[in-house]
């Protein structure tokens, strides 16, 4: 039977499983040797009932207006023990230092009298919010969650595209992704140390009850949604039911004396920490949009007077604004004392007039990204654009060079992806998702692999038509059992369709650990974890 790679074809790009022609890197032997063994028929099958599995699920997102499941590839992104304590580590240090950007903008702004960081950029940032000024968070933490766009170079190097700290989405995918990939391949994870990815609903938990105000000693949760509407609302849910805690609305919530209360059927109950998966501009009308429909109006004021925690809190936009962006490494080195273990991807500020003026001079050779845009929206691949994007583009950034970065493209690495019945190198970048207690920052031991499934495409964002794949984290060496215990099942690679079905069963109880607890289990694992 050929090799399902045979007709794999290198790029100019770094390529995540081959460093040569039919040469599998170390830590991809064994994901290649177990996918050289499907022929493309058993592939396709897997793929459509990936996607029939999505379906059945609500795994969906909106795109061109219509909801697709998510598309997910066959191919899992792996990421050796050593590569993932450097990412790790430079996740971790980027949150510190945003967390502590955040606190002195919103505080005493040393940042802007010892001129790290222009008062005039920050101030002018949609990101900024006045009326977020002066807020203290109970435990000092505003970024709850991040997700920390990576991608890596044509050398191999890790760095960093963006920052997201406002409402970070997309760890659903994550869990689901994993639970899907034990079902599709369960004989994938026979040989592999895979660090779980089902602690995230009890990390994100203990975190937002972390952040309670003081003198609550059994706080009330909840996740704010924008409503069905929403195209992340799968994930809203998501992670409602998994952390066992109420799914509410904006018309779910009002304030009464500086306080969140939320109806339900048994009455009225007080709110300590709202999770909340709405904009600033619509989280409550006092303060911002008095249009908005879905948000709680007095929100804000309760989270002055410390009765509320809003999560993440408003005004982290102030941080993630992609001119700050360029900013990052000095703010490290100003509140850390370190240097970036994770360089940035190389940027240019419109703001200096020779700059400027060489930006427009070579446009047609960079990518122009507007500085509050989101879901890759707007962007401009000068190399790829036609004369009359170009000519626009160039218009746009000489009447507003604040609203604009530059960088240098940047050759997203490869994976092997499905497709037309036969592995392609697609591009791909990693969004690992990071949780702050107030005591440490912990990473997700995986992510979401984001990959551009047009050939060429440098662009993932899923409401871009990008999709994704299983991040695997390999374990440095055998670990407990407990916490690897979906590579300690027997399972055997299924040859043929009719092999899924038979190994469904043991999949499945692996897939419901990495599925999360729910609602009714969760307060078994906190008692667990605490007697731990």
């Amino acid at each position: 039977m050929a090799d399902v790679f045979d007709e794999y074809v290198l790029g100019q790009a770094w390529d995540e499983m081959f460093a040569g022609a039919g040469q599998p890197r170390p830590a991809y032997r064994a994901v290649r040797a177990a996918l050289e063994h499907f022929d493309p028929s058993e592939l396709r099958l897997r793929a459509d009932q990936v996607a029939r599995a999505f379906t059945d699920r609500g795994v969906t997102f909106a795109f061109d207006g219509e909801e697709r499941p998510f598309p997910l590839d066959l191919v899992p992104r792996v990421i050796a023990a050593d590569e993932w304590d450097l990412i790790d580590r430079g996740v971790r240090q980027r949150v510190q230092a945003l967390e502590a950007f955040l606190a002195d903008v919103y505080g005493p702004a040393h940042v802007f009298r010892d001129r790290i960081v222009p008062r005039s950029v920050v101030l002018t940032g949609s990101g900024y919010h006045r009326a977020a000024h002066g807020i203290e968070p109970t435990n000092g933490v505003r970024v709850h969650v991040a997700g920390i766009d990576l991608v890596r170079d044509v050398d191999g190097a890790f760095k960093v595209l963006e920052d997201n700290v406002r409402v970070p989405s997309g760890v659903s995918y994550v869990l689901e992704n994993r639970r899907i990939m034990t079902r599709t391949f369960p004989g994938l994870f026979a040989e592999q140390r895979v660090r779980p990815v089902d602690d995230y609903p009890a990390r994100l938990l203990a975190s937002l009850r972390a952040s309670a105000p003081d003198g609550v000693p059994n706080p009330t949760v909840v996740v704010l949604t924008p409503g069905v509407a929403n195209s992340a609302y799968f994930e809203h849910a998501l992670l409602a039911r998994l952390m066992g805690v109420q799914l509410v609305e904006g018309r779910d919530l009002f304030c009464v004396g500086n306080s969140v209360m939320m109806r339900t059927t048994a009455g009225e109950e007080p709110v300590h920490v709202v999770y909340r998966r709405i904009d600033d501009d619509f989280i409550d009308p006092l303060h911002f949009r008095p249009d908005s429909v879905i948000g709680c109006p007095g929100i804000l004021n309760a989270a002055r007077a410390r009765t509320v925690t809003i999560a993440n809190a408003v005004g982290c936009g102030a941080a993630d604004d992609k001119l700050i962006y360029t900013y990052i490494p000095e703010v490290i080195r100003y509140y850390l004392g370190e240097e970036p273990i994770l360089d940035n991807v190389e940027t240019h500020r419109l703001d200096d007039p020779d700059r400027i003026g060489w930006v427009l001079d070579h446009i047609d050779e960079l990518v122009l990204k507007p500085v509050d845009g989101a879901g890759g929206k707007g962007i401009v691949i000068g190399p790829a654009a036609d004369e009359r994007t170009i000519e626009n583009l160039r218009v746009q950034v000489a009447r507003n060079p604040r609203g604009w970065i530059a960088q240098r493209p940047v050759a997203l690495s490869t994976s092997p992806t499905f497709g037309n019945n036969r592995f392609s190198p697609r591009h791909i970048d990693l969004r690992p998702f990071a949780v702050n207690d107030g005591e440490r920052v912990w990473v997700l031991p995986g992510g979401l692999t984001r990959v551009a499934l047009r050939e060429g495409a440098l662009i993932v964002n899923s409401s871009q038509g990008g999709g994704s794949k299983d991040t695997w984290v390999l374990a440095p060496e055998p670990q407990d059992v407990s916490e690897f215990a979906l590579n300690g099942v027997n399972l055997s690679q299924s040859q043929g369709p009719d092999g899924i079905d038979d190994q469904l069963d043991v999949a499945d109880a692996v897939a419901g650990r990495l599925a999360g607890p729910g609602a009714d289990g969760f307060q078994q694992q906190q008692q667990q974890q605490q007697q731990a």
